[in-house]
């Protein structure tokens, strides 16, 4: 059984290299957009809000996953924090009880 959530937490995979990192979570992103099976859900939070920036490197490929039918949600305290209101290109802002309420009722997958 797949995930039906993709919850993204910084701006990269792995530890060490950021650009590397970067690279690796938008390859993962473009494979993910290219499977059969999605997630219902992308969410962001903490410094993985940037992804939905529209300069990112990973912008392409949220664009796909949501024209897919992905709903991206992005965290509004996080957004908030980073100061990046009406800054993202892509999903919607959601409210901690929204994303609480998706991840508690659904199989989630941490990258």
């Amino acid at each position: 059984m797949h995930p039906n959530v993709v919850l993204i937490g910084t701006a990269g995979l792995g530890s060490g290299s950021e650009q590397l990192g970067g690279l690796i979570l938008a390859n993962f992103l473009r494979i993910l957009g290219e499977r059969d099976e999605l997630p219902a859900y992308l969410i962001l939070w903490n410094d993985g809000v940037r992804t939905a920036l529209p300069d990112g490197i990973w912008i392409e490929h949220l664009k796909r996953l949501e024209g897919r039918g992905v709903r991206i949600i992005a965290c509004r305290t996080c957004i908030e924090y980073f100061g990046l209101e009406g800054q993202t290109a892509v999903g919607e802002t959601g409210t901690m009880s929204q994303i609480q309420e998706i991840l508690l009722t659904n199989k989630v997958l941490t990258v």
